[in-house]
């Protein structure tokens, strides 16, 4: 009876040693292909996660919504079936953190300097922090850099979008952008958006030039408008409840190796969008046309007026307070 006891004794103790050298994983799911900035991104911060935990942490990436499609993975964050997602910024006014949004308005960033003043300051910390009341929390801002419009007809003009039914992510910033256009918005997943255009479900979406190419999209439309009008950009969020769950030393060390992603990701989503037009250029199928000055200015006119009817839903002073910072 004594040997049993101590049998049972050991074997529970290797047991725990071995549930207590299990590594913690981390499921990272996103939406787009390995290749793009993000893609790349998220691949860096597996190496860096694992490296700096000593393989504590295991960090399982998920790319092109092999786990989950736009809508259902901000719902399997928030229930714990997954840990990490990088949604873009505008996936956060539908769970009713309306005030992301503002990154969605048209030409409110001039540059990638008046982007960084924000998101890498008081106003950027502060939103993250409106995520903590939905289970979220936000751990670093990524970067996709400024959209192109395309569509099977040249889109010179605002009148040139008039009909057309453009793919719009769920926001109704962006439906409210198309609509100044004369554009019906169309809401379509991200993983849905080729068959649609190629089918002419719709006839044409917005993106950066990354995302174009790597989703063969230039293949299904003849003309790309490099009009820069609007930003691509995403928060990096982790479930609340096991983030700070985590040991101190390991959220630590995923914190440095995020912020090293983090360099990492903004150092090539620039890169990679003038290489991803460069190849669409190259690829013979699609017409690249970059605005001048005069008609940039009359894209601007037409749009502007979004930004006033969006005040009473994204908040007047958040508008004002990033216009101010863009004017610096």
């Amino acid at each position: 009876m004594k040997l049993k006891a101590a049998l049972l004794v050991l074997s529970a103790a290797l047991s725990f040693n071995a549930f207590a050298q299990a590594p913690i994983v981390i499921k990272f799911s996103h939406v787009v292909a390995t290749d793009t900035p993000k893609g790349q991104a998220a691949e860096r911060f597996k190496q860096l996660a694992e490296k700096a935990t000593n393989g504590r942490v295991k960090v399982e990436v998920y790319p092109n919504s092999q786990l989950y499609k736009d809508k259902e993975e901000l719902e399997a964050l928030q229930l714990g079936a997954v840990q990490m997602l990088a949604p873009s910024l505008a996936k956060f006014g539908p769970l009713g953190v309306k005030e992301f949004e503002v990154f969605d308005l048209p030409y409110i960033f001039p540059s990638k300097t008046a982007l960084y003043n924000v998101t890498e300051g008081e106003i950027g910390k502060s939103l993250l922090k409106k995520l903590e009341p939905k289970g979220i929390t936000g751990l670093a801002y990524w970067d996709n850099g400024f959209k192109v419009m395309s569509a099977n007809k040249p889109l010179r003009n605002p009148a040139d979008f008039r009909g057309l039914k453009m793919r719009i992510q769920s926001s109704k910033v962006l439906d409210a952008q198309m609509r100044a256009l004369g554009a019906n918005p169309q809401v379509l997943a991200f993983s849905e958006v080729y068959q649609a255009l190629q089918t002419g479900v719709v006839d044409g979406t917005e993106n950066p030039p990354s995302n174009m190419y790597t989703q063969k999209m230039h293949e299904v439309q003849k003309y790309v408008s490099v009009s820069n009008h609007g930003y691509l950009g995403y928060a990096v969020i982790v479930n609340k409840k096991f983030w700070d769950g985590l040991p101190a030393d390991i959220r630590t060390a995923l914190d440095k190796a995020m912020k090293e992603a983090t360099t990492f990701e903004k150092a090539i989503a620039q890169r990679d969008n003038d290489l991803a037009l460069e190849a669409i250029r190259k690829a013979g199928k699609t017409e690249i046309y970059t605005l001048s000055v005069q008609e940039q200015a009359a894209w601007r006119k037409a749009m502007l007026p979004v930004q006033q009817q969006m005040e009473s839903r994204i908040g007047a002073g958040l508008i004002s307070a990033i216009n101010k910072e863009a004017a610096k």
